[in-house]
């Protein structure tokens, strides 16, 4: 069975497309690190196609590809599981 490969042409479908990949809260930093890499690279296409949203887009660019950066650094991947108390 081949795994369906989503497409988007505006953020909005972007957004929702890559909540469908995402990993576990609990899987390891490296395919946390291959996701955001991907999202990155998402974004950045689609911030070229979406022109509505493209300063939007290229900062989510550009925010999914700080975090692999640090996964990289560090080796750890601290969210997005994390609570926060009230």
């Amino acid at each position: 069975m081949t795994e369906s490969i989503p497409e988007a042409r505006t953020l909005c479908q972007a957004h929702l497309a890559l909540e469908g990949i995402r990993p576990a809260l609990d899987a390891p930093a490296s395919e946390w690190r291959r996701y955001y890499l991907r999202s990155a690279r998402v974004y950045a296409e689609v911030a070229e196609i979406d022109r509505a949203h493209h300063h939007e887009a290229r900062y989510w660019a550009d925010r999914e590809r700080r975090k692999a950066e640090e996964i990289k650094r560090t080796g750890l991947h601290e969210g997005p599981g994390r609570t926060v108390r009230v």
